[in-house]
């Protein structure tokens, strides 16, 4: 064989060439030191394409049972439907899955039938997504961008509780409008026009049971942090902010985790001022929030945008907390005895011997005159 020099060649033709006719690599390699040989390298490596390799005669033992495990573990099977249930809709796509460490796209073929719409893979007989009709909520198409700032069509399915999953298909419209006739012809409703939050992948493992979130923002957190020798560091971290029914909690960006939380039944006081938060951020809005633990009292310090609107949340949610609280609070009538909560008697006095308070007297007779 004769080298040749192409110099119109690409690395296409180089790929191709590789693949198809293969490349063999035959070395023997001393590396001495000083002229003493010091280590061997026998070297025998065939490069091929696997159409090649197995009409050459290599890798043929691999290839049979290869097949013969594929033929034996990876039959097709059929999904199996329950007594009168009947197939509408198939079509190839994918659902979001999030459970612990693992986050990927799982694809399959959705099913949408008279009962209920799943995601199966055929391979392995499994259903990876499912959801009665009864339980679906509201169906949402929105478009997601990702780092690499191309645009994906999502399905957003919101059931009974508030749960979001998230499917793609071939042909979402199509998938959506299928969905919506079927539950339409069950005498079912859907809720329009939902109000659907900025989706954040890390929701679904942190939210509680029962757990909604009433507001949401992009904010730096002051966090604090124990250094060598004893030492305590702070510094200014993104993330994003949440404030739900049952908790106000910060979620780290850095190190993808909520990073702090407290009860908004132990939410003491929330205030924003102006202050110097770091040698260069000269004069900036702060969010204090004060909070309650174990410990007493701690501030968790917060800046970004829309701090106003997060202490009149806060301050909204404390406030409930507090009516919450008093009217829970049982007292007991200073005439008749007779136990009743706080704040009925202070507002309305006893409803046994008609005992009131003097400050509710006072302001009976202010609206008399």
């Amino acid at each position: 064989m004769e080298p040749v020099r192409n110099t119109h060649a690409t690395l296409v033709d180089l790929l191709d060439r590789v693949l198809d006719k293969g490349l063999v690599i035959n070395a023997d390699i001393i590396i001495s030191v000083a002229g003493i040989p010091l280590i061997g390298v026998n070297l025998r490596a065939a490069l091929a394409g696997m159409e090649t390799m197995l009409r050459y005669g290599v890798m043929q033992d691999w290839d049979e049972r290869t097949r013969a495990w594929e033929r034996e573990h990876r039959g097709k099977k059929e999904l199996s439907l329950t007594q009168g249930e009947e197939v509408i809709l198939k079509m190839f796509g994918s659902y979001y899955y999030n459970e612990g460490i693992y986050t990927a796209w799982r694809s399959g073929y959705f099913y949408l039938t008279d009962k209920r719409l799943l995601l199966y893979r055929q391979d392995f007989n499994e259903v990876m997504f499912e959801t009665p009709l009864e339980e679906i909520k509201s169906l949402v198409i929105k478009e997601e961008r990702h780092f690499i700032k191309e645009g994906k069509e999502v399905l957003y399915l919101i059931d009974r509780t508030d749960r979001i999953s998230r499917l793609h298909a071939a042909e979402m419209s199509h998938l959506k409008d299928a969905i919506e006739k079927t539950i339409k012809a069950k005498g079912l409703f859907l809720e329009e026009n939902p109000i659907l939050p900025e989706f954040e992948e890390k929701l679904i493992g942190f939210l509680m049971e029962g757990e909604k979130i009433t507001h949401r923002g992009k904010i730096w957190h002051l966090m604090t942090t124990p250094a060598p020798g004893g030492v305590v560091s702070s510094t200014w971290r993104p993330g994003l902010l949440y404030l739900t029914n049952k908790r106000l909690c910060w979620w780290c960006d850095f190190d993808r985790k909520v990073a702090f939380e407290a009860p908004i039944d132990k939410i003491a006081a929330s205030t924003v001022e102006i202050r110097d938060l770091s040698a260069i951020l000269k004069r900036k809005k702060a969010l204090d929030v004060i909070y309650e633990t174990s410990q007493g009292k701690k501030v968790a310090c917060f800046s970004g945008k829309s701090l106003g609107e997060w202490e009149k949340a806060l301050n909204r949610t404390i406030s409930r907390q507090g009516a919450t609280a008093a009217e829970s609070e049982i007292e007991t009538c200073p005439q008749c005895g007779q136990k009743a909560p706080a704040k009925e008697l202070l507002e309305k006095g006893c409803s046994k011997c008609g005992w009131v308070s003097p400050k509710l007297k006072k302001k009976l007779a202010q609206a008399a005159k």
